[in-house]
């Protein structure tokens, strides 16, 4: 039986700000006195942090508010906070993970206003109620010792929010940023629901995003926001959990989709070579029926999210179509890795799957089985069948 892994996982139906996180790992489990002796080694004499038990929507969850003493303008840079976090000596990987989480923010914030992340002064991000969020959710995950940290699909809210640079929507520019190829889900609550630094925190910690996770929970914690909310709670809900199979890899892709019935079918072979060149993972043509009875091919090209751009630019350029649909994907897969056998009629590389330790599939690559059909001058079917049958001869 596989090893159980211990799995951290923030359910966002209402988003997440960094103290609604902060509350809901104290409620799963994370002790009071642990954070609050750490979080004092950071030496801000100038905040008082509140933990209290209270209600919402009729829920008992925790709420954690933090009191800034002294109004203050004063404003951070990325190397400031960094000698903050150093100087508190705390473990190092609680320092690393924070800092972690300040460089994102660092970059959002770079990238949104044109400047290095050095050069940016945190206004909202960089005060002390955000050290003592982003310090104390590296302290408590260190505390928790999760073997991996999942996420649901984010709620990022409607509406406007007002800060340091004025009135902007949400989310906020630098929230959008960093929520980059990350699943969200907008208008389903009409307020910020994700702030800078709760989207830092998924982003430098999550490994896997999934709606309908599988795993046997041992604890929950509710973290209750500030905001009275409307139709739905402003809360985040956390779980502890085990599971005792090793989940597939899941990761976001794009499909770019077009229908194309004006098209020479020579040109569907460079079509499919060209997006194939620039990065494609799979395309496929499938035969349609198009409006008022015409045939057509529906051209369906499957990319990573920083591809889709250049790989629709080669759909434009290299088809007949206007226009194409863009949509995002979900891809569960099995593990897979490449080597080169040494088969009777030469070498081939084979790809194989696996699940856990058993390997699913063993298959020698058409390319490779292709070459030798032509060096030999032999059919390619009998070069595929003698190949598989050396495969399946000499399993590992």
């Amino acid at each position: 039986m596989e090893k159980k892994k211990r799995i951290l996982y923030y359910q966002c139906f209402s988003g997440i700000s960094g103290d609604m996180n902060l509350a809901a790992l104290i409620d799963l489990g994370l002790p009071e006195e642990v954070l609050l002796q750490d979080l004092e080694k950071l030496r801000l004499t100038n905040v008082k942090v509140h933990i209290r038990k209270e209600e919402l929507h009729s829920l008992r969850g925790t709420r954690v508010d933090v009191e800034v003493k002294h109004s203050t303008h004063a404003a951070r840079r990325l190397a400031e906070i960094h000698e903050v976090i150093d100087e508190a000596g705390l473990e190092p990987g609680v320092t690393a993970m924070a800092k972690k989480i300040f460089r994102i923010l660092a970059e959002a914030e770079g990238k949104v206003h044109g400047k290095a992340p050095e050069k940016i002064h945190f206004h909202e991000v960089g005060g002390e109620d955000a050290l003592i969020d982003i310090v104390g959710a590296a302290i408590a995950l260190h505390y928790l010792n999760v073997d991996e940290v999942w996420a649901s699909t984010v709620e990022a809210g409607s509406g406007f929010v007002e800060v340091a640079h004025g009135v902007l929507p949400v989310p906020a520019p630098a929230t959008s940023e960093i929520l980059r190829g990350i699943p969200v889900h907008l208008g389903g609550a009409s307020f910020e629901t994700v702030t800078p630094t709760g989207a830092a925190i998924l982003a430098a910690t999550v490994t896997r995003w999934t709606d309908t996770p599988a795993f046997a929970i041992e604890a929950t914690g509710y973290g209750l926001g500030h905001h009275p909310g409307d139709q739905r709670p402003n809360m985040l809900r956390l779980f502890l959990a085990t599971t005792c199979h090793e989940p597939l890899p899941e990761e976001i892709l794009e499909e770019l989709v077009c229908t194309l019935d004006d098209m020479d079918p020579q040109w569907y072979d460079w079509l499919t070579e060209r997006l194939f060149e620039e990065g494609a993972l799979d395309v496929t043509l499938t035969p349609v029926i198009m409006k008022k009875g015409r045939p057509g091919t529906q051209v369906s090209v499957l990319c990573t999210p920083p591809d889709a751009e250049r790989l629709g630019d080669v759909l434009l350029r290299e088809s007949t179509t206007i226009g194409y649909r863009r949509n995002e994907v979900s891809r569960v897969a099995l593990p897979r890795t490449f080597s080169e056998v040494e088969t009777p009629l030469g070498k081939v590389r084979v790809k194989e799957s696996f699940s856990g330790e058993e390997v699913i599939t063993r298959k020698a690559e058409y390319e490779d089985c292709r070459r030798i059909a032509r060096e030999k001058g032999l059919p390619l079917r009998k070069v595929c069948e003698e190949v598989e049958r050396y495969l399946h001869e000499h399993k590992k």
